[in-house]
């Protein structure tokens, strides 16, 4: 069974919700690793956290996940992003699938630049990016409903994370399962 790494920022919990419903979609088709960035992985403004790493370098896919501030990741998440370089450089994450889910308090709140920046990330470490295989807006269930084909955005509606976009991260975590299988 390939092992999936959700890593992600979360301050809110929203971030760390979807993270939960990608694990749960994941379940039974792959291991998982929560991989959640906090507050003290960074030292002096640089991540930190070999073990973290560590957990990527051995997953079959990755899924990564923050909430948008001013236009793209937390600056923890950034941090995180920097301090890959050295994996980089070697390419040692090449070849794994990768996603992204990141959220926002508002519909229009720039989740496509975040999601770009993901997509970005895995691609100068190539690996091989999973968008979303489901039209906006056409569902039954709901999924994907703000129509994004790059990966999974989200949006608090009143202040709650509506369960369409959970079903949706909970699809997302069963797609990068499946085609880590299908990639091992």
């Amino acid at each position: 069974m390939p092992l999936l790494a959700i890593v992600y920022f979360s301050i809110s919990g929203t971030t760390e919700q979807l993270a939960h419903a990608i694990a749960r979609g994941a379940d039974g088709m792959a291991e998982i690793a929560f991989c959640r960035i906090v507050g003290d992985d960074i030292v002096s403004g640089r991540f930190q956290n070999d073990s973290l790493l560590e957990w990527i370098d051995r997953a079959g896919a990755v899924a990564f996940g923050s909430p948008t501030y001013m236009g793209g990741p937390a600056a923890q998440f950034k941090a995180f992003a920097d301090a890959s370089s050295d994996r980089w450089s070697k390419q040692r994450w090449a070849n794994k699938i990768a996603g992204g889910f990141p959220t926002g308090a508002c519909a229009g709140g720039d989740q496509l630049h975040a999601l770009t920046y993901f997509s970005i990330l895995a691609a100068q470490h190539g690996m091989l990016w999973c968008g979303l295989d489901i039209p906006g807006g056409e569902d039954p269930s709901g999924r994907n409903r703000l129509g994004s084909q790059l990966g999974l955005a989200t949006h608090l509606a009143d202040g709650t994370l509506p369960q369409s976009d959970v079903r949706t991260a909970e699809y997302l975590g069963q797609r990068l399962a499946k085609m880590a299988s299908r990639n091992g």
